[in-house]
């Protein structure tokens, strides 16, 4: 079966964010100095999960999980100082400019003439919308899904809504948890290009030798593979 339409991931694909959380929570460890930095990182990591379900994706809760973390950590009483220096981050993080990778914009509009081309992306509602407006990409996207999840159901879905089904979809990502193993299972190719740093809760073993999951070094890469792909999709 040919491609008909290509998922692709926002953060960590398309424009750099998980660098500007580390950095931030490189800001939030400076902020408790009477604690270890190993504690304050396994305590955050810990009520970021908690909260998943209760927040979803994104700075928002993100910034929530810190003040709950200092809460949490400071026996309730943090610093007046700190809890207004985790917002200002959360502010500034909410704000910071949108910085495609190599190969983004020249790429996708290439892909545009040929596939359809569907933006699948976690997080806040507002604060995606945005990225997706300050990055100038948006006109290349024949359909925009900001999901709270990304799971077999979501894939199955978005390239049934926007496409002719997953058989003849892909979904590029950097994260294998939520990119690349549930259109997997929803029937779609999966094409990993990994990104210089990865959130722990989007880590996961690769399903190597599945024949329809690939991993790229680039993003420019995509055309040349999706070539061989239409020629021969096997």
């Amino acid at each position: 079966m040919p491609i008909t339409t290509l998922g692709l991931d926002a953060d960590d694909t398309l424009w750099h964010n998980e660098t500007i959380f580390r950095l931030t929570q490189a800001r939030f460890l400076d902020l408790l100095t009477d604690h270890d930095n190993a504690v304050i990182s396994h305590r955050l990591a810990e009520v970021e999960r908690r909260n998943l379900r209760l927040y979803g994706y994104g700075v928002k809760g993100f910034t929530l999980s810190m003040i709950e973390t200092a809460m949490e950590l400071c026996d309730g009483n943090p610093p007046s100082s700190a809890i207004r220096e985790i917002l200002a981050a959360g502010r500034e993080m909410l704000s910071h400019p949108v910085e495609t990778l190599p190969g983004v914009t020249e790429t996708l509009a290439h892909l545009t003439d040929t596939y359809r081309l569907v933006l699948v992306t976690k997080g806040d509602l507002m604060d995606q919308e945005r990225k997706l407006a300050a990055s100038g990409l948006g006109e290349l996207f024949s359909g925009v899904e900001i999901v709270s999840e990304k799971d077999r159901s979501t894939y199955e879905r978005v390239f049934a809504r926007h496409g002719t089904g997953p058989e003849e979809g892909v979904m590029v990502g950097n994260s294998m948890r939520s990119d690349v193993l549930p259109a997997l299972e929803a029937g779609a190719w999966g094409v990993h290009i990994p990104y210089e740093v990865t959130w722990a809760h989007e880590l996961a073993d690769a399903p190597e030798g599945h024949p329809r999951y690939v991993t790229l070094a680039r993003f420019d890469e995509l055309p040349e593979w999706l070539a061989r792909i239409d020629r021969d999709p096997g």
